[in-house]
């Protein structure tokens, strides 16, 4: 959804934007693109995507048109007004896991091949999907499986992970997919790859995804110029619902009960929708690009 995120942050040639999700640089690329004498922020944890993401932007940094810094994007506040920055005219996250990520094997995020099992957005952080596979209790996996897995059959792979590294570490992508695929009866595996599911629950512990989330969104709005805007990339229903509500709250934050004929509470709207409904990947970019499948698009206007 490229150029429907792109539309979304209304993009003023002199602006100054965020790009909290950097990547391979391929929504900055193209937000750099619409600037003159604007300025992006590109901001990324991972090591080897700050790699990419600097020879992609290169003409931008030497130009000074592109500051980079390697973070998590809920610091991406605080560490901006550290150098100066005291508002924006957009921010765009893309969450879950990049392209760059899983295609590349050794980084032990994708289900489909043998490598090391990590998934560590940054590498610098101790915990690793390794861990967790080999010391979370039962029943800690049992959930995480099912609330950010969704997964029907989460009780069974718990108890099936468990039994299986009682007789050995479990190291590797390659024997987790397989542990995860004999937990679930063959008639159900039908439905794309059966680890699926397991593999992004463990990825979104692991990464802290949803908790970084939750305490990004207040502040992010709050930083906007007036006419900012936030967008933001979901691939998760937890994801999604945690923004919509962020965004309603945002649009509607009044507390005064239905009854009361005018408000009372003071809390006036920070801005708005700038959609009514999410947007979602059209049949040709589904055509193109699978894993947009459960992509939604939200974006809210500052006043």
């Amino acid at each position: 959804m490229l150029d429907e995120t792109i539309e979304s942050l209304n993009i003023k040639p002199d602006g100054v934007y965020v790009d909290g999700t950097l990547g391979g640089a391929g929504h900055s690329s193209v937000i750099l693109s619409k600037l003159t004498t604007g300025h992006l922020y590109g901001i990324d944890q991972d090591e080897d995507a700050i790699k990419a993401a600097s020879e992609r932007l290169g003409e931008g940094i030497k130009a000074g048109r592109v500051t980079i810094i390697r973070d998590n994007y809920v610091n991406a506040v605080k560490r901006l007004r550290e150098i100066g920055v005291e508002g924006v005219d957009g921010i765009l996250l893309d969450l879950g896991v990049s392209s760059y990520q899983l295609d590349t094997v050794s980084r032990g995020f994708s289900y489909k091949e043998d490598a090391p099992l990590d998934m560590r957005m940054d590498n610098r952080q101790k915990l690793s999907a390794k861990d967790i596979v080999n010391t979370y209790p039962e029943m800690e996996l049992f959930r995480i499986i099912r609330d950010y897995g969704e997964d029907q059959f989460a009780k069974n792979i718990a108890k099936h992970i468990v039994a299986a590294r009682n007789e050995k570490e479990i190291e590797t992508t390659g024997e987790l997919a397989e542990i995860i695929k004999q937990s679930i009866p063959a008639k159900m595996r039908q439905n794309g790859h059966p680890a699926k599911k397991t593999f992004q629950a463990i990825r979104i512990e692991c990464n802290r995804e949803l908790e970084v989330l939750r305490d990004s969104l207040e502040e992010m709005l709050d930083f906007l110029n007036p006419g900012g805007r936030l967008s933001i990339i979901t691939f998760h229903s937890l994801e999604d619902r945690m923004v919509k509500n962020a965004f309603k709250k945002a649009e509607n934050p009044c507390t005064c009960p239905p009854e009361f004929p005018v408000c009372v509470c003071g809390r006036k709207p920070l801005g708005k929708n700038v959609f009514r409904k999410p947007v979602v990947a059209s049949d040709e970019e589904l055509d193109r690009n699978s894993r947009s499948k459960s992509a939604k698009l939200r974006s809210f206007e500052k006043k």
